[in-house]
């Protein structure tokens, strides 16, 4: 059977594994005339791939392929996106296949990016519905969008932080936060568990606030989780029961 979750489609393969399929777009965000953010082609890539590396990696996934649609010239655009992704594989330890269109017949005056990531994964391992009364909710990470991406780094998750909670035998979910913030996020998994949540009083974190290209998760944790990742993480509530409607 196949279904979507969040933001990443799951093909049955056969009875025991799923194909896990997620992507991303960005837009306007690089050196041209016309992108409104200006940064380096190499940082365009290297955080729209986390955001789909993040996606797929938190729901227990292996990436086993990067697609990258540049929609400008290989050089000198191409050439810099693909070192931010290519950096962004590295730094999170994978070795996959990368498959690289370019626009070679029109100039373009702004910067645009298409990700996807395909990955596979055993149908016991996969890290959705499993939130449970009491279960702890924390941030982790500061939601960061736009030039604070650039200025916030080493307080914004990453891949790193990623794979070693994800090693925790507590851990229940890891949702990486984007556009709809933390508050967003929360609101599709209790409406897609029928679970209820309350917030803790002192939030230390804007839970309203876009996360852009994932710089903060929402990690869902039987037992307390303890900050060895040099990056905030704040606990944000707990669980509390189903909801009987």
């Amino acid at each position: 059977m196949n279904f979507t979750h969040r933001d990443a489609d799951f093909i049955e393969l056969n009875k025991n594994q799923y194909m896990v399929i997620a992507c991303d777009s960005c837009g306007s965000i690089g050196l041209k005339e016309n992108d409104i953010i200006k940064v380096p082609y190499s940082i365009t890539g290297k955080y729209t791939s986390r955001v789909c590396l993040m996606e797929v990696l938190s729901l227990g996934a292996k990436p086993i392929s990067l697609a990258v649609n540049i929609c400008n010239e290989p050089s000198p655009t191409g050439e810099e996106v693909l070192k931010g992704i290519k950096d962004e594989l590295a730094q999170a330890k994978l070795d996959i296949p990368l498959t690289i269109s370019t626009e070679k017949n029109m100039i373009t005056s702004m910067t645009a990016l298409g990700i996807t990531v395909i990955g596979i994964i055993d149908k016991n391992n996969i890290l959705i519905n499993r939130a449970s009364p009491s279960d702890y909710i924390y941030s982790v990470g500061t939601p960061s969008l736009g030039d604070e991406v650039l200025k916030n780094q080493g307080l914004i998750s990453d891949i790193k932080a990623l794979n070693s909670i994800i090693k925790l035998n507590s851990i229940k979910e890891i949702i990486p936060v984007g556009s709809s913030g933390i508050k967003g996020e929360l609101n599709r998994l209790c409406k897609s568990q029928s679970i209820r949540m309350k917030f803790i009083e002192d939030l230390q974190v804007d839970i309203h606030k876009s996360a852009g290209p994932s710089t903060a998760m929402i990690v869902i944790s039987e037992d307390e989780l303890i900050n060895t990742y040099d990056i905030p993480v704040n606990l944000i509530g707990r669980i509390l029961d189903k909801d009987m409607g």
